[in-house]
């Protein structure tokens, strides 16, 4: 059996989907303004395949988007953590860094102190070598937490493969953090 990580933050635990995130996390996926830079807001089945797949991932590979939990309210807010990405990219393969949070929970530094501990754990405990992200080029809020984590702009823009070229949020940023990068930004 393979050993399923956890991380914890000073405010947050890292963790293994449960059935009862499936219902809170319908509900940030179907959310206007968290899912303002994605093609579409997911239906309850779309997202309970979505945590299915995380969920999955998880205990094959020991890691990947962990469930977010609030450690005071053990309240489930989201998911941040990795994934090596299914698709075409021009710069695969890759690992790369994630997160998706409940509004409500925005603006807390969550998604960065999360990020942060995940950064870590690419690299110390996974030993990779560098670490991706990417969003929408309107997505601002995502890449200013990119840059709060050490990771820095490739200025290789590309168009994201599952969208057509001229939608709206085709065009995606790239950031980038390696090992030697990260380790500096923790001394």
């Amino acid at each position: 059996m393979k050993k399923i990580y956890e991380i914890q933050t000073e405010k947050l635990r890292l963790r293994q989907w449960k059935d009862s995130d499936y219902k809170a996390f319908a509900k940030i996926n179907s959310d206007k303004d968290v899912m303002k830079y994605f093609p579409n807001i997911l239906t309850q089945n779309q997202s309970d395949e979505l945590a299915d797949k995380c969920r999955f991932l998880i205990s094959i590979q020991g890691w990947g988007f962990w469930a977010v939990e609030e450690k005071s309210t053990k309240e489930f807010i989201g998911f941040v953590g990795l994934n090596k990405p299914g698709y075409d990219l021009p710069f695969n393969p890759c690992v790369e860094i994630g997160w998706r949070l409940d509004k409500k929970y925005w603006g807390k530094g969550y998604a960065t102190q999360a990020a942060k501990a995940v950064l870590n754990f690419a690299f110390e405990e996974l030993k990779l070598e560098e670490v991706y992200a990417f969003t929408s080029v309107l997505n601002k809020k995502s890449y200013l937490v990119m840059e709060r984590i050490g990771m820095k702009n490739t200025n290789n823009n590309f168009f994201h493969p599952l969208l057509p070229k001229n939608h709206s949020l085709a065009e995606h940023v790239l950031y980038k953090i390696t090992k030697e990068k990260e380790m500096n930004t923790l001394l």
